[in-house]
């Protein structure tokens, strides 16, 4: 008699935007293997009045790792790297403000891991695009369960469209794999 194992069944809590890439950085922690991180300063609100949400990420996926890496000298030349994310496992993490104007003060930070970059575009041009999912792909999935207790799988979200977003006809300049952008 053979005895099979359940699977363990994940909930994925994603997080998609449009935000801004700051602070590119590869972290040594003391205990621990070090890792890519970059802040998100992501889009939120009317276009008209635009408020700002940041969040601290570790960049978790292996194509998003080499993005943001191709990303790190436009970002040290301060230019306008503007990306459409999806994060997962957000946390809060709070914090006392050792400089500045808030010193002592408790502060608040979301982590999340950094998973896919849908695109990005450099002081409004784009220099990249995902390739949409094949259609291959779509054929090899199955149809979710009806019932409601079931967790379903997840697809690849894509960012609503807003005044920012790219032409998705518009051409996108190929790269070599080792270029930065």
């Amino acid at each position: 008699m053979t005895t099979s194992s359940n699977p363990k069944v994940y909930f994925d809590l994603h997080i998609t935007g449009i935000g801004y890439l700051n602070r590119i950085r590869e972290v040594k922690p003391k205990k621990g293997d070090a890792f890519l991180a970059c802040d998100i300063a992501a889009l939120n609100g009317p276009s008209d009045d635009v408020s700002y949400v940041r969040f601290d990420t570790r960049v978790s996926g292996t194509e998003a790792q080499h993005l943001v890496r191709r990303c790190m000298d436009a970002v040290k030349e301060e230019k306008k790297v503007l990306i459409a994310f999806r994060l997962g496992d957000l946390w809060a993490d709070t914090f006392t403000y050792t400089k500045g104007k808030r010193v002592g003060e408790q502060g608040v930070s979301f982590k999340a891991r950094l998973l896919f970059i849908s695109w990005i575009k450099i002081d409004g041009k784009e220099y990249y695009k995902a390739e949409p999912k094949s259609s291959d792909a779509d054929e090899r999935e199955t149809p979710a369960p009806a019932a409601a207790d079931t967790p379903t799988a997840q697809e690849t979200p894509t960012p609503e469209s807003s005044g920012s977003v790219a032409d998705p006809d518009a051409d996108v300049p190929a790269m070599a794999a080792g270029d930065s952008f």
